[in-house]
């Protein structure tokens, strides 16, 4: 049981981005943050199995002193779309958890989440969701590195330079919005589109045939992938694979 917060204690849930996957890309303030919870909460996906989701093993090698504190909450992959019956399950039971913590005497719950919590992030919904059952409740936020930083870090492709503009697009959206996004932006980042890799591979080529970027695969893990675009073949990939596409920069400063 969780000791009781001293009095006065104002109720605190913190959203805490943990980067890609890397230990070493996790921030000095998320690690303050994680140190300091008396809870950490973690996605734990519905496979069937026991094993350790990728922002649990971020938290551990980054922060092993939190290990007796962790508290795996579900993470629905049942549905890509729309808010169902098991997502919404998910939501909610996620909630209960950090509820129940703060009734058991927590002052601090942290939520640690793959790359920012503000980016395609669960945290916005358990939030308030729990903001809703919390009497007097903060919420905070801490940064964290995004996949597509990542990416343009290992493959050494800027995101924007000078005036160029840039776009991220979930391929859930669907094609036509990637379509629309690789109209008007310079830099168009893909998230979630490794399945529909195919398609998503004839729609840029037909829209920027002398783009240059990368496809991203497990980034920040040990055996991430990293395939230049021009050698992307017509295969699927996992559902979390990340595509750069930017401008073929031709001089030093052309957009300045």
């Amino acid at each position: 049981m969780d000791a009781p917060a001293p009095a006065g204690t104002t109720p605190t849930l913190i959203g805490v981005g943990v980067g890609p996957g890397d230990p070493d890309l996790i921030t000095v303030k998320a690690l303050d943050a994680l140190g300091r919870a008396d809870v950490v909460l973690v996605p734990a996906t519905d496979t069937g199995t026991d094993e350790t989701g990728r922002a649990e093993q971020v938290v551990l090698a980054a922060c092993p002193g939190v290990a007796g504190r962790i508290e795996r909450v579900p993470f629905s992959m049942a549905q890509r779309q729309g808010v169902g019956a098991r997502r919404l399950e998910s939501w909610q039971a996620s909630a209960r958890a950090a509820e129940a913590a703060f009734a058991r005497g927590a002052g601090t719950v942290a939520f640690a989440t793959v790359g920012d919590p503000s980016v395609y992030s669960t945290f916005s919904y358990l939030a308030a969701h729990v903001r809703a059952a919390v009497a007097g409740l903060e919420v905070q936020v801490v940064p964290g590195i995004t996949a597509m930083q990542a990416l343009a870090a290992a493959s050494r492709i800027p995101l924007v330079e000078a005036q160029e503009v840039l776009t991220l697009v979930p391929v859930t959206a669907g094609l036509e919005t990637v379509q629309a996004a690789l109209a008007h932006s310079d830099t168009v980042v893909a998230y979630k589109g490794g399945r529909h890799l195919p398609a998503l591979l004839d729609l840029v080529r037909g829209a920027r045939p002398d783009a240059v970027g990368a496809l991203g695969v497990d980034i920040g893990l040990p055996g991430q992938r990293v395939i230049a675009l021009a050698d992307l073949g017509d295969t699927p990939e996992p559902y979390f694979s990340t595509l750069l596409v930017a401008p073929a920069r031709t001089r030093t400063g052309g957009r300045l």
